[in-house]
């Protein structure tokens, strides 16, 4: 499909057509995501976050099979074995900010 380039203010711009924007569900306000390519650009939806995509299985759950679909929240006990990290960082001893001072002296100090 070609789409012709036209001034817009300051800036250049390209109309979509109808009949592509409603195939694809936009809406006048939707945001794209443009990304460079070698050749060219693409335009495309945003990638979800994990938490929209967690609020969308959740609904979607809900939909289906209302209060019931939705499972107990389950106690495990107390963390053990790998999954506790107890390191200065973890209990707030250090900050990032004085990890990445270390490094970077570190890595000066090399060469």
């Amino acid at each position: 499909m070609k789409v012709t380039i036209a001034k817009w203010g300051n800036s250049k711009a390209v109309r979509l057509p109808k009949a592509l924007t409603d195939a694809q569900g936009f809406e006048e306000g939707a945001q794209l995501e443009l990304t460079v390519e070698k050749d060219g650009f693409r335009l495309r939806r945003p990638a979800k976050t994990s938490k929209e995509l967690l609020a969308e299985m959740i609904a979607e759950a809900k939909r289906l099979g209302g209060r019931d679909a939705e499972p107990e929240t389950v106690e495990w006990g107390p963390d053990v074995g790998s999954e506790i990290i107890d390191d200065a960082y973890s209990r707030g001893e250090i900050t990032l900010e004085d990890i990445l001072r270390r490094k970077k002296k570190n890595a000066s100090s090399r060469r």
